[in-house]
């Protein structure tokens, strides 16, 4: 890649000889000689080829290239900022970047609040999010590649904050024959019909969670996947209330009358990475995730603004 032949600090000097109305006006805001700035103008024009002033009575006035280019290089110019400004934060203990991974099934509602009141506080650090299923989550924590981690499962040699409940309902197509007995299911009725499972995507140690054991099952990598296929007559399965809402208002699913285990509920966890100190963009982000995490989900929310 070939390097610029302008700087960064030639580009502020036009910024500042716009700014302020003149070569004398920036000389004093940068706290330079006019000739200096005159100089550094000039010598961007020489060294772009292309005309960035003109002189309009007394006045320094942007020719028509010089317009397109000063808003480019405002945005140049604020970035270089911003990265200057990570290092800083990175040489005072702030993080580049926090890995979160989190159980497919935890309300994605949440996160985003949680998220986007987290952007304007980052300070120029990056989230990484990762979605997993069941023991998936345990593992990539375990092999050290998350900072935090959210899932409804219990991680041993680890103590995890307590957040919200899952609620997971057995749902079929309103059409489907189990709906068609008219009557109260039990458990027996469900092991002759086709169940959709969601795939663990654990590879150590994968778990079979809420599988009946009937031999007509469809395994898929996500509960979307799942929602889908039942909504569409293809089985059954226990999906969680707040992921079809709208199908079930719809109507596309229909609550099984079940005479037990028509829904259960599953406690999630937010787990820390203990072989890793927290750095304070990750301290926020757990106090963000906790706080909207006990907001219900249809509670007014307004983005922040970003500084």
């Amino acid at each position: 890649m070939k390097a610029p032949r302008v700087t960064l600090d030639q580009w502020r000097t036009l910024q500042a000889v716009v700014d302020h109305g003149g070569f004398a006006q920036a000389a004093e805001a940068l706290h330079r000689s006019q000739s200096s700035v005159s100089y550094t103008v000039a010598r961007m024009q020489d060294q772009l080829g292309v005309p960035l002033l003109r002189i309009d009575g007394r006045k320094a006035v942007l020719t028509e290239a010089g317009g397109v280019l000063l808003r480019r290089s405002r945005q140049l110019v604020k970035q270089a900022s911003q990265l200057e400004d990570l290092a800083h934060h990175m040489e005072q203990g702030w993080e580049a970047e926090v890995r979160l991974v989190v159980d497919a099934a935890y309300p994605s509602a949440r996160l985003v609040r949680a998220l986007t009141a987290f952007m304007p506080q980052s300070r120029g650090c990056r989230v990484r999010l990762r979605e997993e299923v069941l023991s998936g989550v345990e593992e990539v924590l375990l092999e050290g590649v998350a900072d935090l981690a959210i899932t409804g499962l219990s991680i041993p040699g680890y103590l995890g904050a307590e957040l919200c409940d899952v609620e997971f309902i057995a749902v079929a197509h309103p059409e489907h024959s189990l709906h068609r007995l008219n009557r109260e299911l039990s458990f027996q009725d469900l092991e002759n019909q086709m169940q959709v499972v969601i795939r663990d995507s654990g590879r150590q140690q994968p778990r079979d969670v809420g599988w009946l054991g009937a031999e007509q099952r469809w395994t898929v990598g996500s509960l979307a996947t799942a929602a889908t296929f039942v909504s569409n007559g293809l089985g059954f399965a226990w999906l969680p209330r707040h992921m079809i809402e709208r199908e079930l208002k719809e109507g596309s699913l229909k609550l099984l009358p079940l005479d037990q285990g028509r829904s259960r509920n599953s406690n999630f966890y937010l787990y820390t990475n203990k072989e890793k100190p927290l750095g304070p963009a990750t301290q926020i982000l757990i106090e963000l995730l906790r706080t909207f995490d006990t907001l219900p989900l249809d509670a007014p929310f307004a983005a922040p603004e970003q500084a």
